[in-house]
């Protein structure tokens, strides 16, 4: 459920009709939470909520986009939401893993909101485990994309255009059989259900996602963040891609470096 800052209760706060609503899966290296961290980051967007939900484990932190000493204290918990009404665009970042079997139950409350609030489509940023590839798959760009059957009548056209691969089908008893084939996406979380529910559901959705293994992945997290602004253009592209994004101040302690004296 979306609480509104300052106002308990609530299913849906101002602003949010006909918005692109971006959220990340919980996937391998964790590369769609630290592509919308760039976003956030960079594009300096206002909180403007929380999504309450028992289905992700309770965390609470510091701020990730502290700029000064003065907000470095503001607090924030495991799934807060974001907006640039400029760019009619709404973030949903989630900080902390699923519970188990809480799946489904996180799927059916987010795509209920997605539903109420009328956003006029959904951008998920995944990643999926790159050892597990198919032979198709090893071949051209790590980066792959879906769109729901509502979705693909409005930018299929566009994706063609800028070239992008599609996500292959593999083969549902490889060695056995190739002819029935399935969505397979191995790592990637809840990116599956989401998007085969948002297909049954008639929701506008799009799945970006790359190719990965679990390490420092900070620089997949700059290819998929470039990624998704071949599409939307959320930032003014640069020869050096990376220096378009605003590195967030909490990836300090991405790789265990001292707590930050304001927690104290």
């Amino acid at each position: 459920m979306f609480v509104p800052c300052g106002r308990p209760g609530g299913s849906a706060g101002p602003g949010l009709e006909g918005c692109t609503l971006l959220l990340p899966a919980v996937s391998v290296g964790n590369v769609g939470q630290l592509a919308i961290d760039l976003v956030i980051s960079t594009l300096d967007m206002t909180k403007v909520g929380y999504f309450y939900t028992d289905c992700l484990v309770p965390m609470v932190g510091n701020n990730p986009y502290a700029t000064a000493e003065e907000n470095s204290t503001e607090l924030s918990i495991n799934a807060e939401v974001y907006s640039l009404p400029s760019k009619k665009l709404v973030v949903l970042q989630i900080r902390s893993p699923f519970i188990k079997n809480k799946y489904r139950p996180f799927c059916e409350t987010l795509l209920s909101w997605v539903k109420g609030s009328r956003c006029a489509r959904v951008v998920v940023l995944s990643s999926s485990h790159a050892y597990q590839r198919d032979d198709e798959q090893l071949l051209g760009t790590p980066l792959r994309y879906l769109l729901t059957p509502d979705l693909e009548k409005a930018v299929g056209g566009l994706m063609q255009e800028l070239n992008w691969k599609e996500m292959e089908k593999v083969a549902a008893y490889p060695g056995i059989s190739d002819t029935d084939k399935v969505l397979h996406i191995p790592g990637g979380g809840i990116t599956k259900l989401l998007f085969t529910e948002s297909c049954l559901k008639g929701i506008q959705m799009a799945v970006l996602l790359k190719f990965c293994s679990e390490g420092d992945n900070i620089p997949d997290a700059f290819v998929l963040a470039n990624y998704l602004n071949e599409w939307l253009q959320l930032v003014k592209s640069e020869v050096n891609s990376s220096s378009q994004w605003k590195i967030p101040s909490s990836w300090r302690l991405l790789f265990g470096n001292g707590l930050p004296p304001a927690l104290f």
